[in-house]
């Protein structure tokens, strides 16, 4: 009878296993075409930094890759010193801190080998064997490669050492156990690095690279499952992250950005503002500001590219057609005379003037 418990419980975990790598595709899986190695990969390396700095040293590459990977807005308190943590992320069951990565010894990543820095990056384990919590985004950072992630080391430790020790975390039982986020990373962190796509453009490889590998834009815009892990079967359409509601990126023309041309999805990643369309605030403002305003062009282009290509998500946070339409015009009292301009202010605006 007990070895006929064990075998069940076993066949149920492997089942579990099996359900969720089947149900929950890759965060790339939706497009066309099969992937290879990158070092199989015949066309344009897609990964690293923009053409015109290919030749520079590995610190002025780490701060491209370090921008673009927007790891100084996570890791810098409001007013504090740049990198040296402190930054709260509220949770539901408690509140996370951001961790000091400046090259100090005593507080910092002083200490970390190549090997210690590429297993916080990929695998969420820091240099004293514990797991990072998910707040970290190493699902995404995975697919980076260990010589972009070395260069972001190179980077970082080229920066004057702060001491600082972090405020603690205030998590609740069972959340505060970290050897949980061992489980949670055996179901949901493959610790694999990113593959071309044989059959997709240069620029949608190299835009694939940046959105998932760098930006980790799925972190934001992508909702979670009930155990808090990114379902990809709703790719980039809308969630809430630490307060901020992250709209829909898909390419859904009624609550996504299908609508937009190419110019405005330029101008909104580049500039934080697109024409009748909105205005970047909060982390999304921080993103803009401290990330892909600093990247170069040729990259904006690329990300652009790849997000259009993500398929359609219907969600409900800015729906196609209001409902009940707004009157045409304000004599009819209650109503704006612009249904656009509504929902702009509503997307835009309402979350601070509310």
């Amino acid at each position: 009878m007990r070895r006929s418990s064990i075998f069940a419980i076993v066949v149920v975990i492997a089942l579990a296993i099996f359900g969720w790598k089947t149900l929950n595709p890759k965060p790339m899986a939706f497009a066309e075409g099969a992937t290879v190695a990158l070092s199989d990969y015949k066309g344009a390396d897609p990964t690293g930094v923009p053409a015109e700095l290919a030749s520079a040293d590995p610190i002025k590459r780490g701060e491209y890759l370090a921008r673009a990977a927007d790891c100084m807005v996570c890791h810098s308190a409001p007013d504090g010193a740049e990198y040296v943590g402190g930054l709260a992320f509220p949770l539901p069951f408690g509140t996370l801190y951001s961790t000091n990565i400046t090259p100090d010894k005593a507080t910092g990543i002083g200490d970390y080998s190549d090997q210690d820095f590429l297993n916080a990056v990929h695998r969420g384990i820091r240099r004293d064997g514990a797991y990072l919590y998910p707040a970290m985004p190493y699902t995404s950072y995975t697919y980076m490669t260990d010589a972009d992630a070395l260069a972001i080391k190179a980077y970082l430790f080229s920066l004057a050492p702060v001491h600082s020790v972090g405020q603690a975390n205030t998590l609740t039982f069972p959340f505060n156990q970290r050897w949980g986020m061992s489980i949670w990373s055996f179901f949901f962190n493959e610790n694999v690095r990113f593959a071309p796509n044989t059959a997709q453009s240069a620029a949608w490889n190299r835009g694939a690279y940046i959105a998932e590998a760098l930006a980790h834009c799925g972190e934001c815009h992508t909702p979670r499952n009930l155990a808090f892990a990114l379902d990809n079967r709703k790719k980039f359409g809308g969630a809430v992250t630490a307060g901020w509601h992250a709209f829909n990126i898909s390419s859904d023309k009624g609550s996504g950005i299908g609508g937009w041309s190419d110019d405005e999805v330029f101008s909104y990643l580049s500039k934080g503002h697109a024409l009748g369309r909105g205005t970047a605030a909060g982390p999304m403002g921080e993103a803009v500001d401290q990330s892909f305003s600093k990247m170069s062009q040729a990259d904006i282009h690329a990300l652009a590219a790849y997000l259009r290509s993500v398929p359609a998500v219907v969600s409900s946070d800015l729906p196609a057609t209001l409902a009940p339409p707004a009157p045409a015009s304000p004599k009819e009292g209650g109503a704006t005379a612009d249904v656009a301009g509504k929902r702009v202010f509503e997307q835009a605006c309402v979350s601070c003037h509310s």
